[in-house]
């Protein structure tokens, strides 16, 4: 087994009205490419078997499965992987609200009163977040609801409980956005929902909330949907 980085659907200069070329290339090749490299490295020498890094962070934060070290190996290295892989098929330069389906439209304005509604308190959440980290629209299994969840550093809300899937995701560290606006997040996150990827959203939304598929990806960083 070997991860390894996904292909993107788009190339570095055609999200330039959200970020510019630069740091995405960064962000993609130094960045995500690290969190590869040092995940390999960790599976290899600690002899880890399981294929699917969706299984192997399932409920990691409370697992005594593995030392310290190697947990939190797999935890920031791992995480940095799949929440990465989640961030680059959020986002498109050819993808619109209108695109959203019946189904996901109806549960949106269920679970946030409307789609204008879930848009403002996900650009809410981000502005107000602090630190490093992400921001989710994720499914929980249990209530069968969609929420809005922020982790921190390269956690991912399946490390914390199986049934949170992440559909869509928002980086929060300053090296998605700093080269271009410095401290000023609030810019970042407002031309952030100029490329909100609806279309995958869709697909996410009809395979793992419609068929109640598992959640999974492939060691270079495919979703199953």
């Amino acid at each position: 087994m070997a991860f390894s980085l996904p292909e993107l659907s788009f190339n570095f200069e055609d999200l330039e009205h959200f970020i510019d070329r630069e740091t995405m290339k960064a962000h993609y090749t130094k960045f995500h490419g690290s969190y590869v490299k040092i995940l390999n490295w960790t599976v290899k020498k600690y002899k880890i078997e399981e294929e699917c890094l969706v299984t192997l962070l399932s409920n990691i934060k409370k697992s005594t499965k593995y030392d310290d070290f190697v947990k939190e190996s797999l935890i920031y290295n791992g995480g940095g992987h799949l929440n990465h892989s989640l961030f680059w098929c959020s986002m498109s330069p050819d993808s619109e609200a209108e695109d959203i389906k019946q189904d996901l439209a109806v549960d949106l304005r269920s679970d946030f009163g409307s789609i204008t509604k879930f848009c403002d308190k996900f650009g809410d959440e981000a502005h107000s977040f602090q630190g490093s980290g992400a921001l989710w629209l994720i499914y929980d299994r249990t209530s069968e609801t969609l929420k809005i969840k922020s982790t921190k550093n390269n956690d991912n809300p399946i490390m914390f409980n199986e049934n949170h899937i992440p559909l869509i995701g928002l980086d929060l560290w300053e090296h998605a956005y700093y080269h271009a606006h410095k401290n000023k997040r609030y810019n970042y996150v407002l031309n952030w929902e100029k490329v909100f990827n609806w279309k995958f959203l869709n697909s996410a939304y009809e395979k793992y909330v419609v068929e109640g598929k598992k959640f999974e990806m492939t060691p270079d960083g495919k979703f199953n949907v």
